[in-house]
């Protein structure tokens, strides 16, 4: 990361959890002043310990357009990356709240970026965007193509009118926006609990519960492009930095894994000897995702470092010391 962010007075919304933290200590070591917003005093800030002394953490429940706007005043830059998510199970129990809860924080955080007249946003997207049939590897003249993936349908439309406010907002009052489509992120920090979880951290939990036989919605036929959260917060600040030019860029991997051979990773790398079954009666979500990286490439540089084997390792590893030491 070059000067660009040295001194740099910068939001980061979502600033205390998975990637945002990731996110956050990257600009502490770039030198820019940070400030995290959290909705009470009980919010969790574990993830930002080692970086606590150097940014300044606000109490501000941003479903409210007045405490947004107390935080964004005499901001430089403002990166939205709050955002209510789960897994496949949990996005097709919570469609509506899903996409409200989504909507809510980033309209307000939107209006309070142009009322405060801020240098630029960033707006972090998601590949939940694309259509369930999309082209692979998915470029993303898609984004708007047909309906976003049934099984998370609320998220992926929340992203999309995400995406068409803030090119609206440029368009009607010249914001400089940059959007940002992160692929499926994962790593240490990531959320672990059963109820709302990803794939990747469910599986590592249930096989470190010793779930045998372990059983995984769909055929195992079904493919991902996963990108370590290094990467990802490394990318969306490339983005933010390089590319406010309010037109969508994929963040991802070349690497495309089956949930089949996903699965057969981990339990490797566990260590352990577990029966693995497959239940094709369940829903398994989108049948393929390979990210388009070439605009990323073109237009920020942005490739990603870390292997999916490499990040899983690291992953594992994290959770092993978190929560089984």
């Amino acid at each position: 990361m070059g000067a660009f962010w040295k001194n740099k007075r910068v939001l980061v919304t979502g600033g205390a959890g998975f990637i945002g933290s990731h996110v956050v200590e990257k600009l502490v070591a770039a030198e820019a002043r940070v400030t995290v917003p959290i909705r009470t005093k009980e919010s969790q800030t574990t993830y930002l310990q080692a970086v606590r002394e150097k940014i300044d953490i606000r109490i501000a429940d941003l479903m409210h357009i007045d405490k947004c706007q107390e935080v964004v005043e005499g901001q430089d830059i403002v990166m939205n990356l709050a955002a209510r998510i789960g897994g496949i199970e949990y996005n097709i129990r919570h469609p509506g709240s899903i996409f409200r809860d989504n909507m809510q924080v980033f309209m307000n955080v939107l209006e309070a970026a142009r009322l405060c007249e801020v240098e630029r946003v960033l707006v972090t997207s998601s590949a939940c965007v694309y259509p369930r049939f999309c082209t692979i590897p998915t470029p993303e003249t898609e984004g708007m193509v047909d309906r976003p993936e049934p099984t998370n349908e609320g998220y992926g439309w929340a992203k999309r009118m995400e995406e068409f406010l803030a090119q609206a907002y440029g368009q009607e009052y010249g914001m400089p926006l940059a959007i940002a489509r992160p692929y499926n992120a994962y790593g240490p920090r990531d959320n672990f609990d059963p109820g709302s979880s990803h794939v990747i951290p469910a599986l590592i939990k249930r096989i470190y519960d010793g779930e045998d036989p372990l059983t995984v919605w769909g055929d195992g036929s079904q493919s991902r492009s996963f990108l370590y959260v290094d990467d990802a917060a490394r990318g969306l600040l490339e983005v933010a930095e390089k590319y406010a030019a309010n037109d969508a860029v994929n963040l991802g991997a070349e690497e495309e894994i089956s949930i089949r051979d996903l699965v057969a990773l981990l339990v490797q790398l566990s260590g352990k000897q577990i029966h693995v079954q497959f239940d094709s009666s369940k829903p398994a979500g989108q049948p393929r995702r390979k990210c388009d990286t070439r605009k990323a490439i073109e237009k920020v540089g942005f490739t990603p470092q870390v292997t999916l084997t490499q990040g899983l390792t690291q992953t594992v590893a994290w959770y092993r010391t978190e929560f089984l030491s």
